[in-house]
Parts: structure tokens; sequence; C-alpha cells
């Protein structure tokens, strides 16, 4: 009897995949940054997260273009090796790694800088430490959240925002804060500088980061042609939509954004202000649990994409491309992110958030372009609606993400600086100075690796 090829089976839905786009989201972290795009802002909070949903639309929508173009694993990259040039889809790759690698890191901050407002009597070092101990010795041992738990952790995160939002509406009507619910206070205010606002958009995209992964369902989701570009857009809309409405009544809540213990604990200490302490300790086991879950998630993707692309020998393969013969597992890499985890000891929030962000910034930014490059230039679709599609929308997120980018925290445009460098110069060792063609990268196949 022939062994039958094995196939990923079609089995996910369109509320699926939104579910799935909004637990990468991590709905809670509007709370775990709060501070940190208070600070920014100078009190605009609801303001920036309003400029960067439109960005982040304007982008989602040149995914979703991509995705029917090249329904494959790889995003990004994929897009801009095959619409632009293989050497600048490298460079967007390399700039997706920062994001990967990286991202991890800012979670573990962000879950110890709640700890430690919980527990001031423990240095912040040790919960970052522990966070990273944990997270890896799951993810060496192959153990995956499975779709129930995912579940359950998004009730729970989406039943601690509706507390906070019902406890701050309480709070306002008994003459907390601004003693009104309705205010523009939260998006405009005469004595601030809209570059502030910038600022802290170009912070508050932190937030969307993970809209693309849906892109990676095509082969198990029910008619992908149709449900993966609406899930990207739905998870954007309705994930931007959570933040503004959070974001304005915390902001109603608590006017000054200057009083604050800790700007990088500044949500726990508003929810024990509006609830108590039953209210905060539920509020930071809903924080807790969003940042574990997501260090799990983020680790285990850095690693994959480790792997893949030292299989691939774009990274040096006896390292990158090992898995454990046991587990299964790419211990070397998960072991490395660890390691890179560490730097949490030594950023803030806003400087690691910052940081990623810059390699998000630039792949948004050249999905954009290659939706002009692949439909506009090469398909020549000028006609109607393909003028609005193909050349301007992806012309505004153009726009958006260069003019998020270059108001990034000055500490995050050098480190991205030197990452890009890096990286342009391991291109050159690799293409012997562009007389080959760079290694290309699958992402198929690999999640045995996570």
């Amino acid at each position: 009897m022939k062994n039958r090829e094995v196939s990923l089976e079609r089995s996910l839905t369109l509320s699926h995949l939104v579910l799935f786009g909004l637990a990468y989201l991590a709905p809670m972290i509007v709370f775990g940054i709060y501070g940190t795009v208070a600070q920014a802002t100078h009190g605009l909070e609801a303001s920036a997260y309003l400029v960067a949903l439109v960005a982040m639309f304007f982008t989602a929508f040149s995914y979703t273009q991509m995705v029917k173009a090249f329904p494959v694993a790889g995003s990004a990259y994929t897009y801009t090796r095959k619409s632009l040039n293989p050497h600048l889809g490298f460079m967007v790759g390399w700039a997706t790694l920062l994001d990967y690698v990286f991202i991890p890191m800012a979670i573990w901050l962000i879950g110890s800088a709640y700890f430690n407002a919980a527990f001031p009597a423990v240095p912040t070092w040790l919960w970052v430490v522990s966070f990273i101990l944990v997270t890896t010795v799951i993810n060496i041992f192959g153990i995956k959240l499975s779709t129930k738990v995912n579940s359950l952790m998004m009730v729970f995160q989406f039943l601690v925002i509706a507390f906070f939002i019902i406890l701050s509406i309480k709070s306002i009507v008994g003459g907390m804060g601004e003693a009104t619910l309705v205010s523009i206070n939260p998006f405009i205010n005469g004595h601030v500088s809209f570059s502030f606002v910038l600022a802290g958009a170009s912070i508050a995209c932190y937030s969307f980061l993970g809209f693309d992964a849906i892109s990676t369902f095509t082969e198990e989701a029910l008619h992908p042609e149709k449900n993966i570009p609406r899930a990207i857009i739905l998870t954007t809309v309705i994930g931007g939509a959570i933040f503004i409405v959070s974001s304005y009544f915390t902001q109603l809540v608590h006017p000054n954004f200057n009083n604050f213990k800790s700007i990088d604990s500044a949500g726990f200490e508003i929810a024990k202000q509006i609830g108590g302490n039953l209210f905060s300790s539920i509020f930071l086991a809903g924080i807790i649990i969003a940042q574990f879950a997501s260090g799990i998630s983020a680790q285990a993707s850095a690693s994959r994409l480790l792997y893949a692309m030292g299989r691939d020998s774009v990274l040096p393969k006896k390292f990158f491309g090992y898995l454990h013969p046991k587990y299964k597992t790419p211990v070397l890499n998960i072991i490395l992110v660890a390691v890179i985890g560490l730097l949490a000891l030594k950023l803030n929030v806003s400087t690691s958030t910052s940081f990623i962000n810059f390699g998000a910034f630039i792949a948004f930014t050249l999905v954009n372009v290659s939706v002009i490059a692949h439909y506009y230039v090469k398909g020549r679709r000028r006609v109607g609606k393909d003028n609005l599609f193909f050349l301007l929308f992806p012309l505004i997120g153009v726009c958006f993400d260069f003019w998020l980018l270059v108001n990034l925290d000055k500490n995050a445009l050098v480190l991205g600086g030197i990452w890009a460098a890096c990286g342009f110069a391991y291109l050159l060792f690799l293409t012997k100075m562009f007389k080959n063609q760079p290694p290309e990268m699958h992402f198929e196949n690999v999640d045995e690796a996570v």
C-alpha cells in the first residue's frame, strides 16, 4: 500500500483567521506600552494610535494585494524579492530578522516591568532572566500552546480590557480625571506639536506588528483568496479600534502623562487607581498571560526564521541549521534568541520597541513599493480603480511608513542603521560583491523546528 502524501487541511474560517491575528497582536499590549506612548505624545495617545491605524491600514491593504500575487510564506521578503530585486529582498529579509529576533526581548522587558511594579522588592533583572529561562526551556522541549488555550487567553484579555474601560467610565462619571466622557483632549491639544504625535505613533505601531502573519495560513484557510485578505484588514481595523478606544478612556481617567512612578508600568498604576487591589491583580494577570504567551510564540518564531536561513545557507548552516536529534527543535537558535533577550537588562521599553519598529517600517515600505512594481509597472494594471489600488493606496502607505520611520527614537535609528549596515556588508560577502545572486530563503515545511 502506497503512503499518501501528507498535506495541510483546509479548515480555518474567516473568524479563525481573525482570532489568530488578534492573538498575535496581543490587544493588552496597548496598556503594556501606554506610559511610553503617553510620554512621547505629551498626552495625545489616542491621536497617535489613530495615525498608526491609518498608516497600518494602507500597508495592510498592500499585503492583501501581494498575498494574491504570491500566496506563499515569506511575506515581505518574498514580495520584494519577486517584485523588485533579489538583493533588495535580502535586505528586507534582514530587516524582518530584526523584528523576529528582538521582539522577544521587548516582550520580556514589558512583562518584567509589570512584575516589578507589583513586586518592587524583586529586582527587574531577576524577572527578565526568569521570563527568558522559562520560555527558553518550553521552546527547547517543543511544547506548543494549543488553539483552545490561545482562545481562552484571548477571551481573558478581552474581558480585562472590557472591565478596564467600564471601570474607567465609572471613575470618570464619578469625577476622576477629565470628569467627562466626551473630550477631544486625547486627540488634539493646541499646546502640543504634531511632531510629538508622530513620535508616539512610531512607537504605537509596535502594537500592530503581526497582522501580516495571517498570510502564513494560506494553505490551511478555507477560500484563502478571499478570507486571507479580509482577515488581514479586519485584524488591523479591529485591533486599531481596541487600541484607540482603550487609550481614549485611559487618557480621560488619567490625563497627567507625567504622573507615573514608572512609565514602563503605567497601565498597572492606572488599573490600581480605578479598580483597587483586586482589579489591579486581575489586570496584572492579564498582562503577564499576554506577554508570556507572546514570548513563547515570538521566541519560537524567531528560532524558526533563523533555522530557515541556516538550512538554506543564508546564515552559517552548521550553527543555524542545527536541529536537536531528540526534541527536533533548533536549540542553538532558541538559546541565541535568549542571549539576545538579555539586552533587555540595558534597554527601556521606548528604545526597544522603536528599534524593532525600524525593521518593520523598512519591510512595510518595501511591501507598498512591491505593489506598485508588480501590478502597476510590470502588470500594467492602470485602468479605473487600478490607479487607486495599485498606485495611490501604496504610495500613501509608503509616505506614512517613511514618515513614521524618520520619527523613531534617535537611539533606535542609530541601532537600526548599524543593523542595516551589517546586513549590507554580509550581503556583499554572500554575493561576492554582487557577482552572484543571494541564496533564496524557503520558509515552507519547517513547522517541526518549533
